[in-house]
């Protein structure tokens, strides 16, 4: 005589469902209103009991990115220009431009987007940068074309499925992700069917500990066993976030490079963050437009000799009253040089390299390139016979570190730098980017912190952008994710420093951007 096998209340549902014909996990799941996951105990023990058989199938499905979300929370480009382009008729479209990121409407990138989906679908005409017309009929085309995508795009959320159509417009504007979930399907073995048919599969409350109230009616429950043949799940194995790992790994350079870290504080003097710099106190940099200024009546105490400097420099240089009430206020740290010029107003005269990796915070609209925290190394070569040479030497030295091939040099110009270089690098997605500026340190610089004589080779390298060079990463904010998904993805194919002996000779410097 057949024996019943005993199974757990949730058990006995699942096995219940599926012999109506539910056999979908995720159908099951919404059945019992769990998640899936929470059912995979359960289905292991089920199939122990051959009462089932599970089959798993990976496929790829297509979830809005990151940049799709943000346009259905805030709108699409074309929707945001749209409402302010009716006063700008016959007037600038860099105007436009202006207004809207000024107003933190939406970033500067997007703003230009939005103008460009209107031109295309023409709904304005532009000539020689001025908004020339309107096509009412068109823009009304535009905007709906645009409630079509966020239907699209809320259909995908809740993983649903669009036309070809509308997937390949998504596609094209990098509004859409793919990703991979498996779908696990449950088949009845015969067992069940034969079990299930007279009635052989009973309920029973499982219990994981047996307490003495349950001693007496102890056939009621169904008792977990301990199988101590059963392998444990393999964990994902663990690894460093890859942008932390990134700038590890380029401290460790720096360092073997023979450079010392230094630090220092985010929230600075102005002294330090500017007027040490020989940046002018009316220097449009230092506005509340590009500068977090700290709310506070406390001031810095920086030492007499560099206050003292500082005046008598900036007041011949410059030609205006210094104001070291001014000098003393307090703001978030805009650049890492803030440190650089503590470590050489620290060191004086002599030959020493020093460089920082750290934070910086500046009010910036938060886009694919831009945040309003980033990540900087800064870093100084001082000495007596210290040039330009050697600056653009050590980028070529960074770059094959760090396994880039070509750099493009142009000239540039920062407020306290003397000679200037912008260095580029080529992103395999977004083209050439800026990541490596530098200069040489003004004498007027030198000489208020106290090395007067002395050259020094000073940089500001973007780590985020670089990092999304080395990463392969082309939105910055992939670098700050929280998604577990992101993150097993994203690759850090370790840098060739570490493999083999680099030098700044295999690094080709290209004579254009192309």
């Amino acid at each position: 005589m057949q024996q019943p096998v005993y199974v757990t209340p949730r058990q006995y549902r699942i096995l219940e469902l599926l012999v109506k014909g539910v056999n979908q996990l995720h159908d099951i799941a919404r059945e019992l209103g769990v998640k899936q996951e929470d059912l995979m105990r359960d289905l292991a023990e089920l199939e122990a009991k051959k009462l089932i058989e599970v089959d798993r199938k990976t496929v790829k499905y297509y979830t809005p990115s990151e940049i799709a979300k943000q346009y259905l929370k805030n709108g699409f480009p074309e929707e945001i220009v749209y409402q302010y382009i009716q006063k700008y008729i016959g007037k600038s479209t860099s105007d436009l431009v202006e207004e809207l990121v000024n107003k933190n409407t939406a970033p500067r990138e997007e703003v230009l987007i939005g103008l460009q989906y209107l031109v295309k679908g023409g709904c304005i005409e532009i000539e020689r940068k001025t908004l020339k017309s309107i096509n009412q009929e068109k823009c009304v085309e535009v905007v709906n074309q645009t409630n079509e995508l966020k239907k699209a795009l809320q259909i995908l959320l809740e993983e649903g499925s669009v036309s070809e159509e509308l997937l390949n417009t998504l596609k094209r504007r990098k509004l859409v992700e793919t990703r991979e979930k498996t779908i696990i399907t449950l088949r009845k073995t015969s067992l069940l069917e034969q079990l299930w048919s007279i009635g052989l599969i009973k309920e029973k409350t499982l219990i994981t500990v047996v307490k003495p109230e349950y001693a007496v009616e102890l056939d009621k429950y169904l008792v977990k066993e301990f199988d101590l043949s059963i392998e444990p799940p393999s964990p994902p194995i663990s690894k460093k976030h890859p942008f932390m790992q990134f700038i590890e790994e380029l401290r460790e350079i720096m360092v073997s490079m023979g450079f010392e870290e230094v630090k220092g504080p985010h929230v600075e003097a102005e002294l330090w963050n500017f007027d040490a710099l020989f940046q002018a106190q009316d220097h449009p940099a230092r506005e509340i437009h590009d500068t977090f200024f700290v709310k506070t009546q406390r001031k810095a105490t920086p030492p007499s000799d560099i206050i003292e400097r500082a005046r008598v420099i900036h007041e011949a240089g410059w030609g205006y009253k210094w104001s070291p009430e001014r000098a003393m206020k307090l703001v978030l740290r805009s650049q890492t040089t803030a440190v650089t010029a503590r470590a050489i107003y620290e060191r004086g005269p002599g030959e020493y390299r020093v460089f920082t990796i750290d934070r910086n915070f500046r009010p910036e609209n938060l886009d694919a390139k831009h945040s309003m925290e980033f990540h900087q190394l800064d870093g100084v070569i001082v000495g007596k016979n210290v040039n330009f040479k050697h600056l653009l030497y050590f980028f070529k030295e960074l770059a094959a570190a760090l396994g880039i091939k070509e750099v493009w040099f142009k000239p540039g110009y920062f407020p306290f730098t003397e000679p200037s270089v912008e260095g580029y690098v080529k992103h395999p997605k977004l083209g050439w980017i800026e990541v490596f500026p530098g200069g040489m340190f003004r004498p007027e610089v030198m000489e208020i912190l106290g090395a007067k004589g002395y050259n020094a080779a000073a940089w500001g390298i973007g780590v985020d952008r670089l990092a999304m060079v080395v990463l392969g990463v082309d939105d910055i904010r992939l670098l700050f994710a929280r998604d577990l998904y992101t993150l097993r993805e994203m690759r850090n194919p370790g840098l060739p420093f570490f493999t083999h002996k680099t030098s700044g000779r295999s690094v080709k410097v290209v004579p254009a951007p192309l």
